[in-house]
């Protein structure tokens, strides 16, 4: 069913998308080797979004405010009227019977070749054709580089399936057809080419899109959709694909500006507290989002109801000591009279033993628990203190792991050990070196904070 006032989701279907000196280590990482996980060298994939519909339908309108709302990422547009096949001699002789909305128009294979290498992460070189004299320019061509995000806009392309295959997300502008002869009336003859060839072609097409949008750029509420959709997928790290129960907080310019800061190692201890405050804040209100919520109704000044839901009562917090206790005001500015335990975990020697202080609420087997340490690094000291929770009656389930930057190695151990936790990150880092620290990290976490670092 199409709304009339906004977008139509048949079968939204969305392929996945991978989105990117000082080192770290918090009590997560420890002086013990990471668990070795065979990572995937593949290349980064771009964003590849098809927008199709009838002529004049909005195509291009759709496109352009795509393109204006997604101005932190880099976005590249294809359009499909580029690859025309240029007319022979006789062909251009009698250009008032040719009938350019035929896919036999189109030299779909160059246009194949061109998708293909710009989603390799390659730059193409992308035909300029010349409308007034119906042929492409031979010495000219617009060079596209790779990009996030490759938006390809035409009549037809969603008329090929290996085109289609390329996509991530197939886009058609649905306008009324009298709309589009009004708009195309004093371009061209309608009745002889273009309504023919939309209902043989086009409209066919339409049942392969993921998004139906009625009214085309005047559906500012389907674009919106659309758009923030795509940011989230941007902002989808490889890991997040791999384990669906790890979360990294939507990237913005304020959260990059802000990761900036406390990962310069020449910022003041002022400005480091400042910041990763700030963003300790942003990754504990995430991490709540993902706690178990009831309805509840309630009367407004007004005298209406309005229905919301109640907050989760029986949680605490735990801090792996020392850098999970510079999370703790945080929280609880976030969970007025929230209970607080706190676990540390210290090797003993050189013979693998630990030591293990742990002061937690008594019913915390009745609780979720919010486990707390800003560098998830190997992840062998968060296993532990994982572990100790379980021991405790905590349901594996009940338990959301807060970090402020993760390891790729750290989620891969913490992750094959205990697949029912949720992870909740503002970034994924790069690796670890080889003494196990975070790349490209934030130095000693701890010791930055709490201002006893060198």
């Amino acid at each position: 069913m199409e709304a009339a006032s906004g977008p139509h989701f048949s079968g939204l279907r969305l392929d996945g998308l991978s989105s990117s000196s000082s080192s770290s280590t918090g009590s997560s990482a420890g002086p013990y080797p990471p668990s070795t996980v065979a990572e995937s060298n593949a290349p980064k994939q771009p964003f590849v979004i098809g927008v199709s519909g009838g002529t004049a339908s909005g195509k291009t309108t759709v496109c352009d405010m795509i393109i204006q709302q997604l101005h932190d990422h880099r976005v590249v547009l294809v359009n499909q009227d580029s690859f025309y096949r240029g007319l022979t001699a006789e062909e251009s002789e009698r250009v008032h019977e040719y009938n350019f909305d035929h896919p036999d128009a189109f030299d779909t294979e160059q246009l194949l070749k061109c998708v293909e290498k710009l989603k390799c992460g390659q730059s193409v070189h992308i035909p300029i054709y010349d409308f007034k004299n119906h042929r492409r320019c031979s010495e000219s061509f617009r060079q596209v580089n790779a990009s996030d995000v490759i938006i390809l806009e035409g009549i037809l392309v969603f008329h090929d399936p290996r085109v289609r295959n390329l996509m991530n997300m197939k886009i058609f502008v649905d306008t009324d057809a009298d709309v589009r002869l009004a708009r195309r009336i004093r371009r061209d003859t309608y009745a002889k080419f273009v309504k023919p060839a939309f209902d043989d072609f086009v409209l066919p097409s339409k049942k392969y899109a993921d998004v139906i949008i009625p009214r085309g750029g005047d559906n500012h509420v389907a674009i919106d959709l659309i758009v923030q959709h795509i940011r989230t997928k941007l902002g989808l790290h490889d890991l997040c694909k791999i384990y669906p129960n790890v979360y990294v907080i939507q990237s913005t310019f304020q959260i990059r500006g802000m990761h900036t800061l406390i990962r310069d190692r020449d910022v003041s201890k002022h400005d480091f507290v400042f910041y990763s405050d700030r963003l300790i804040r942003l990754v504990l209100e995430h991490g709540l989002g993902h706690l178990p919520f009831t309805e509840k109704q309630v009367v407004t000044p007004t005298g209406s109801v309005y229905t919301g839901v109640d907050f989760c009562k029986k949680l605490c917090g735990v801090s792996i000591v020392r850098s999970g206790e510079s999370m703790e005001n945080a929280l609880r500015a976030c969970c007025k009279g929230i209970k607080i335990g706190k676990i540390l975990i210290h090797r003993d020697g050189d013979n693998g033993k630990q030591l293990i202080y742990e002061k937690l609420p008594k019913d915390i087997s009745e609780r979720h628990v919010l486990l707390l340490d800003p560098v998830l690094a190997t992840g062998n000291s968060a296993n532990h203190a994982i572990e100790l929770l379980i021991q405790k009656g905590v349901p594996e389930s009940h338990i959301i792991f807060l970090n402020l930057i993760s390891a790729p190695e750290g989620i891969h151990c913490v992750n094959k050990r205990f697949p029912s936790l949720k992870i909740v990150t503002s970034e994924i880092d790069v690796a670890l070196n080889e003494e196990f620290r975070v790349i490209p990290g934030m130095g000693e976490f701890g010791d930055r904070y709490f201002g006893t670092d060198d």
